[in-house]
């Protein structure tokens, strides 16, 4: 708990005992700083350290009506806000701060942090500046700005940094072990994305070779799809899987790792075993409710009608860069997105979160389940409201056009549910529906251990109600919206590669390229789980993977339903 008066005043007689005068010295600043600080303000910042969240923000919501504003008091609203993803709000409050107290810099680090979240990475770029003039060797500030650069796609420019750090990193203590742990991880990210599969895997291994528990990185080499993994490593996974003192996050990752080791060894039953305890760990903890999609749908449904479509007719912007490339997460959207990105007009971005922002605008902050506020919101929106929606997707996705190329994909997979707002603000987007066998889709859903969000995958049952309720909504769409969404479905792209991008490119006003058939060869950086494997031909070898667990998966196939199993 760093709010602790007396623990600084303790550790700056211990650091000064020892002979440590940096570390006492920055003991004496937090003594100093909490010192300046009101009462109130320390005491909230006390029950926060201590996890009591609640009472903290009452108590400096307090503080603010009664005295006004404070830096330190906003600064900690700030970081609370941080704490539960009211991001707007942090970073409103972070940008007070600092206007009252520009060199305030453990703020600024906080706020860049908050921008980074909220992937404003040219504001998070700027905001940055001030800290890497001040202390440009910094492996905090130069870690900030090195995500900053991925976040903007220069994966490439980034590698350098991280490897400049890690040989900075002197010693074999606990501290410089974690520290390296995580620049190879990220550098090994880095590498994955560019294609430099080798010495990606490298860096995971140092990573691994730092932290044996660190789950994180075992999973990221089997989330390479190609890497197999040798006896000695499967050896160190059970062993930390079983150990009581790795932590639950690590366990979870190291479950899901040691499930695809074992599935590419053959042993199904092990495997079936190892991704159901990390599935079920998982779903204990992330807070899924099966019902708010749901309740979704049946919103759309109810609000975005044919005759609603009509009444607003020629409303939104008239902007036809955008390729939106939607569907469920592992249904082979990846692909397609890899297929289009080989034409000369076409740019590949990544799954922009954009059109979720825009959602959540609409949605406001007071989030009620059982009656929410969007879709229902769109009837009250009039043509201008709409289309400045449409200019804002275009301006925020602006960052991620480096190439200046005609058109952009926007590889969003949950943007499925907002099709509706998408043909509102951009009429003549394109919009392709990425749709896989329902077995092969859900079963690959069950296996992938995502980096963010996508909680429905952690159960046999939710990831069957969340299929039945995409292809309603999907059917909702080309019913009242018909033609207006190209369904791609992933066997008939395996099964007729040319014919297949044929249609695409036809759907999407382009030309034929042949470097569109001939997509594996074309040089880019794919953020996706399926990065490996966009980068080979087209290759038969996963569409029947779930049939080696057959015998496990017969409730998923009840859940499905028989009309679902037979599409």
């Amino acid at each position: 708990n760093t709010a602790l008066l007396m623990g600084w005043h303790m550790l700056v007689g211990l650091y000064r005992m020892t002979g440590d005068a940096k570390s006492a010295e920055v003991a004496a600043k937090h003594v100093a700083h909490l010192t300046s600080v009101p009462p109130p303000i320390v005491q909230a910042k006390v029950l926060f350290g201590d996890g009591e969240v609640d009472e903290a923000e009452m108590q400096i919501r307090r503080f603010l009506l009664e005295f006004g504003d404070h830096p330190e008091a906003m600064r900690l609203l700030a970081q609370i806000g941080h704490m539960r993803n009211v991001l707007d709000d942090a970073e409103t409050l972070y940008a007070g701060v600092l206007a009252m107290v520009p060199d305030h810099y453990e703020a600024r680090r906080e706020y860049v942090q908050v921008l980074i979240a909220r992937h404003k990475f040219p504001q998070a770029r700027e905001a940055l500046e001030p800290l890497l003039k001040v202390d440009p060797a910094a492996h905090p500030h130069r870690i900030q700005a090195a995500t900053i650069q991925v976040g903007l796609g220069d994966f490439e420019g980034a590698i350098p940094d991280y490897r400049a750090m890690l040989g900075e990193i002197p010693g074999d203590s606990p501290s410089a072990r974690l520290r390296r742990s995580d620049l190879n991880l990220w550098l090994g990210h880095a590498l994955k994305t560019e294609g430099r599969t080798a010495e990606a895997i490298e860096a995971y291994m140092a990573a691994t070779a730092d932290r044996p528990d660190f789950g994180d990185a075992w999973w990221s080499l089997a989330n390479l799809k190609t890497y197999r993994f040798t006896d000695a490593s499967i050896a160190v996974m059970r062993e930390r899987l079983d150990d009581a003192a790795t932590a639950e996050t690590d366990r979870i990752h190291i479950a899901f790792a040691l499930g695809k080791a074992l599935e590419d060894k053959g042993d199904y039953a092990a495997s079936w075993a190892a991704y159901e305890q990390g599935n079920t760990m998982h779903r204990a903890s992330n807070g899924y409710i099966p019902g708010f999609f749901e309740t979704n749908t049946r919103e759309q449904k109810r609000v975005c009608t044919a005759p609603f479509f009509a009444e607003r007719a020629g409303w939104g912007l008239d902007d036809r860069s955008p390729i939106f490339v939607l569907g469920l997460p592992r249904s082979g959207s990846t692909l397609i997105e890899q297929i289009l990105a080989s034409h000369s007009m076409v740019e590949g971005t990544q799954e922009l979160p954009d059109v979720q922002r825009i959602v959540h605008e609409l949605q406001g902050r007071e989030l009620n389940f059982d009656d929410p506020r969007y879709p229902g919101i769109l009837s009250e929106l009039d043509a201008a409201a709409i289309r400045a929606f449409g200019e804002q997707y275009i301006a925020d996705t602006m960052p991620n056009r480096a190439l200046g190329r005609p058109h952009f994909i926007d590889k969003m997979p949950n943007n499925f549910r907002h099709v509706g707002l998408i043909h509102l603000i951009l009429p003549n987007a394109r919009i392709i529906d990425a749709r896989r066998d329902p077995m092969a889709c859900c079963f690959s859903n069950f296996k992938q251990l995502f980096a963010q969000g996508q909680e429905f995958t952690y159960g046999i049952e939710d990831i069957a109600r969340y299929y039945r309720t995409y292809v309603e909504l999907m059917d909702h769409w080309d019913a009242v919206l018909p033609g207006r969404v190209l369904r791609v479905q992933h066997e008939d792209v395996i099964d007729d590669l040319e014919g297949s991008v044929r249609r695409i490119l036809d759907y999407c006003g382009l030309p034929f390229e042949e470097a569109c058939v001939e997509f594996h060869k074309t040089k880019r950086s794919v953020r996706t789980p399926s990065s490996e494997q966009v980068r080979q031909p087209i290759f038969r070898d996963g569409l029947d993977q779930w049939k080696n667990f057959e015998p496990w998966l017969e409730p998923l196939r009840t859940a499905l339903g028989p009309e679902l199993v037979k599409l």
